[in-house]
């Protein structure tokens, strides 16, 4: 009993040591960029050796492809549910959903600039996250069910996103600017770009062409 109290609280210890060391990490990456973080500058920053790090994440480009994943998967955490929400319309959920993603970034500047604004080393293919599915299968509910569906709700979808994305990081890169007030900023955002690409792609599947087939 002892003995496995023992191991569970080495165990505990070990993932504060982790999280200490990420969030640390996750300050310096932001502070100064990707190229300038080390090892050893970050085991400086918490007091730690470089080799004890080193035992947790076995590289630098480790450790920022992790903070990333902690930082979509966080975002996503936010968003959760939005998709079975029965009480709004979906155009209205839709709204929701942008607006919980701007007041996240702008609440945790530190995970979304991680995510979205420092330059990623390149592993392989981009890949798209939960959080970004979540964003689709909300387009997807706008929708009308006709031939093209998914081309359509792909591209509302980059395009909704674009915009979520763009007000967000002003936001936090310019956050002295003198907005009119930051919440009817952000409102007409996502109002201009919901409806746009929404009704746009909605009425393309209605009408179709000239012919009333869809296009």
């Amino acid at each position: 009993m002892h003995t496995s109290r023992a191991v569970a609280r080495r165990q505990e210890q070990r993932e504060e040591l982790k999280a200490e060391m990420r969030e640390a990490a996750r300050a310096i990456f932001v502070r100064d960029g990707f190229q300038s973080l080390s090892m050893r500058k970050l085991a400086a920053e918490i007091g730690y050796s470089a080799a004890a790090i080193y035992l947790y994440f076995p590289s630098k480009e480790h450790l920022f492809h992790s903070l990333v994943e902690e930082s979509f998967s966080r975002l996503s955490d936010s968003l959760a549910g939005l998709a079975d929400e029965p009480s709004t319309s979906p155009v209205e959920r839709l709204k929701r959903g942008g607006r919980l993603y701007v007041r996240w970034g702008c609440m945790h500047p530190n995970d979304y600039q991680i995510a979205f604004l420092l330059p990623v080393p390149l592993s392989g293919p981009y890949k798209t996250h939960q959080a970004f599915q979540t964003l689709r299968l909300l387009v997807v509910a706008c929708l009308p069910a006709a031939g093209a569906r998914d081309k359509r709700a792909e591209t509302a979808t980059q395009s909704i996103w674009a915009a979520l994305h763009g007000i967000t990081s002003l936001l936090i890169q310019r956050p002295s600017f003198p907005w009119r007030t930051k919440e009817s900023v952000i409102q007409q955002v996502i109002d201009s770009a919901v409806d746009g690409a929404v009704t746009r792609s909605s009425r393309r599947g209605t009408h179709g062409g000239r012919n009333g087939r869809a296009r």
